[in-house]
């Protein structure tokens, strides 16, 4: 057995149990994606023939995953992965009839107001979303009904609350931690605009040891693995869960 073998689990993620584990470590850009997506689907009603756009969608498997499992029509937008990339990663896997990819950057969005039924961000809000404003300017891209859903890091408290970066953490990831809120606070971020409903927030359960799972893989499996990991294997390890999670929060468009 090898920690690739431990990303294969039908029993918990039986749609992402279906994809070979070292393509998906192949395009590794953080924890887990297909698994985050999987759970936050729990709450998103998607349905064949959607226009879905996949915000921050990284090297592609997330779109790969949207287009294959819900039958909708996806838009792959990120800023740091160029579209021909990312297009060579869906012609590969017989899904570039559906996928476009697209370069963009968050916050100069080139689509049409109203143009998607739904917009997904797996791992990469935490970036771009925090700003009081930025929910505005995302939901203008909804149609109204439309789905807004996002699995970003998170911690089960406040770093205000604590008054301090946990030690641990801090010396892994610096001063980003301070975007990782709790799924509360992006309730209550959301639900203060008055343009959406909140349907679900909450923190993934066990979500640090699905995060040790994937960061033991990637350090068995990529080249550059055991040295880029460990910092991170330990950082999850010292953890245990006390203060790391993700957020997995859906919305409607009002």
């Amino acid at each position: 057995m090898t920690a690739l073998n431990d990303l294969v689990r039908p029993d918990r993620y039986p749609r992402s149990s279906r994809y070979d584990p070292a393509w998906l470590v192949g395009l590794d850009m953080g924890p887990n994606p297909l698994w985050l997506l999987e759970d936050l689907s729990q709450n998103f009603d998607l349905r064949p023939g959607m226009r879905v756009l996949d915000l921050g969608s990284g090297k592609g498997a997330t779109s790969v995953f949207l287009a294959r499992e819900y039958g909708v029509h996806v838009v792959a937008a990120d800023w740091w992965i160029p579209a021909e990339d990312a297009a060579a990663v869906f012609a590969e896997a017989g899904v570039a009839d559906r996928v476009e990819a697209v370069r963009a950057e968050a916050h100069v969005l080139p689509f049409e107001p109203e143009s998607f039924d739904a917009i997904v961000s797996i791992d990469a809000f935490e970036y771009f979303g925090t700003a009081d404003g930025y929910l505005p300017y995302l939901t203008r891209f909804l149609r109204p009904g439309g789905q807004l859903g996002i699995a970003t890091p998170a911690m089960t408290q406040e770093v205000r609350e604590l008054g301090a970066i946990p030690a641990h953490v801090e010396r892994v990831v610096g001063w980003e931690a301070i975007a990782w809120h709790t799924a509360e606070w992006w309730r209550f971020q959301w639900e203060i605009t008055g343009l959406v409903d909140v349907t679900s927030a909450r923190l993934q359960g066990d979500a640090w040891r699905d995060w040790l799972l994937w960061s033991r893989a990637c350090a068995e499996q990529r080249p550059d693995g055991a040295a880029a990991q460990q910092a991170v294997i330990d950082m999850i390890t010292e953890d245990a869960g006390e203060y790391l999670s993700f957020a997995l929060v859906t919305a409607r468009r009002k």
